[in-house]
């Protein structure tokens, strides 16, 4: 018999944009219910999501374990997303862990590799993944794909890969880093530093063609691959506007995994890639 009861969801970092479009998603799609509750830092408060009052719980004045274990008593099958910081992701990947409860982990940035090893060693059941839209995660996938079976079909070739995002994302996208990651298994010599970042807005708007309406909500990516001789050449982008993409593929990801945990899978740790080819994705 299928189980009926909505899936409990916390949205940590519901006071920012993307924190909050998820929220509002979780509230909208049939079976899950957005809990009253949610960890930030630096910030206490009452959200208003579609008609749900979340309060906000500053972690910096009170103990955060204490509040996300009470969650876990008043709200069994609680699952955690996390739309913070990036200087919070690993400290609240810890914590995760040490309360045990499932999460899917949005945000970007932190020590990607220490977050991965210490949770996957723990056994606790997370989804992390720095791209959570649905289409962009088929494109990473197969560029993913494309290295495995081709290895070192661009060598020679020069990449560049600029990124434009809102002005308030200050960190490199996650998504051009794991994209940079194929590219370089298919034979580019190109490290993420050299990612460049366009966060002001006559750049935005004029060289990368981001409409202003989007301006404090986008995500337009450019990867150029050109030959030693200069003769030919290669381009990927992928060019999103809002945060509607992202918000439904993270319910998606909650839904994926709340059934591992249900099904008490062996693996534990899955990236969005896992929730497509299930095609987990509504």
């Amino acid at each position: 018999m299928v189980d009926a009861t909505p899936t409990p969801v916390m949205v940590c970092g519901v006071g920012g944009k993307m924190g909050r479009a998820t929220a509002s998603a979780v509230v909208r799609r049939d079976g899950f219910e957005l809990i009253p509750t949610a960890l930030g830092k630096g910030r206490a408060g009452v959200v208003d999501v579609d008609g749900v009052a979340v309060t906000v719980i500053d972690v910096d004045a009170e103990d955060g374990e204490a509040v996300l274990k009470k969650a876990m008593e008043t709200y069994p099958g609680l699952i955690v997303v996390d739309y913070t910081l990036p200087e919070s992701v690993n400290a609240n990947g810890e914590l995760y862990v040490k309360c045990g409860v499932p999460f899917v982990m949005g945000t970007t940035g932190g020590d990607r590799d220490a977050l991965l090893r210490e949770v996957k060693a723990s056994g606790n059941y997370a989804v992390i993944a720095p791209q959570m839209g649905k289409q962009v995660v088929a494109f990473q996938a197969a560029m993913k794909l494309m290295a495995e079976q081709f290895p070192g079909a661009f060598a020679g070739y020069t990449l560049t890969v600029t990124e434009s995002h809102q002005s308030s994302k200050k960190d490199t996208s996650g998504t051009a880093k794991a994209i940079v990651a194929s590219f370089n298994d298919l034979g580019c010599d190109f490290d993420v530093s050299q990612i460049e970042l366009v966060r002001d807005v006559e750049n935005q708007t004029g060289r990368m063609g981001v409409p202003e309406e989007h301006l404090l909500g986008h995500a337009f990516h450019t990867y150029r691959l050109t030959s030693a001789d200069g003769t030919v050449s290669f381009e990927f982008q992928h060019n999103v506007c809002g945060r509607s993409i992202y918000a439904e593929g993270t319910v998606d990801a909650v839904g994926f995994l709340k059934r591992k945990v249900d099904a008490k899978d062996s693996k534990t740790l899955y990236d969005m890639i896992d929730v497509l080819k299930e095609g987990a994705m509504n």
